[in-house]
């Protein structure tokens, strides 16, 4: 099961490519799959098990991050956001 926390993926802002990239990735999350480096790293500033999802956009030249957690029943979408390299901690 998807939970969404907060944001959305869909056009605008996302590019429907992002849009697509964002989708097939959470496609393989919950088909419990793990994800590493480009894809997905562990955001433990966040908090346990919470890990981004790191979009490229090269249609509106922006990166993208979805910030999700790992449940033992669902996996939640806590927040889509825009940013530049770093993802910020607040």
């Amino acid at each position: 099961m998807l939970a969404w926390m907060a944001g959305e993926l869909k056009t605008p802002p996302m590019s429907s490519d992002a849009r697509v990239e964002g989708g097939r990735l959470l496609r393989r999350l919950q088909r419990g799959e793990t994800l590493s480096m480009p894809e997905s790293r562990p955001m433990s500033t966040v908090g346990a098990r919470c890990h981004e999802l790191r979009i490229g956009d090269v249609a509106q030249k922006k990166e993208w991050r979805i910030i999700y957690y790992v449940g033992n029943l669902a996996m939640a979408v806590l927040e889509v956001a825009k940013t530049t390299r770093e993802t910020p901690t607040t």
